[in-house]
């Protein structure tokens, strides 16, 4: 695959080219990831409002009814719903690893196995969270495990 970057000239729209033959599945899920990367997500902070980069996202969870964005050193509301957030972000580094939570794989510094068939994420902020069983085979296919 070659990988051609232009600079642009004044006033000009970014684009991006996609020559292939066939749209396959990981071609696809580039596309969907660069899609979902630019957006920014509106996200609450007592009375304030701010736009989120996903890359800055360790995880989402599902709080009594409240869906909370967790970053490195704070946390922050949004409005979205957990499954709503699940398939906006479906083809991107987020996965989810419980019903009340989605984390960002990219963010996870290592796995290590519990009982019952759960493992346990350390992300890179030192946090750790469960990722139940039900999800493990998800996590494996989205690592390439």
């Amino acid at each position: 695959m070659k990988i051609i970057i232009e600079p642009l000239s004044e006033g000009a729209e970014e684009e991006i080219i996609i020559r292939s033959n066939s749209l396959d599945s990981e071609l696809m899920e580039l596309i969907y990831s660069l899609k979902a990367g630019r957006s920014k997500l509106t996200a609450f902070n007592d009375d304030e409002i701010l736009k989120l980069a996903p890359s800055d996202i360790f995880y989402f969870e599902s709080v009594d009814n409240h869906v909370c964005a967790c970053c490195e050193n704070s946390v922050y509301e949004v409005k979205q719903k957990l499954y709503e957030l699940e398939r906006i972000y479906e083809n991107t580094d987020f996965i989810r690893i419980s019903k009340a939570m989605i984390v960002n794989v990219s963010k996870i510094s290592k796995i290590v196995p519990m009982f019952n068939g759960r493992l346990e994420a350390v992300l890179s902020n030192n946090e750790r969270v469960v990722i139940s069983r039900q999800y493990v085979p998800d996590l494996k296919k989205k690592l390439g495990v």
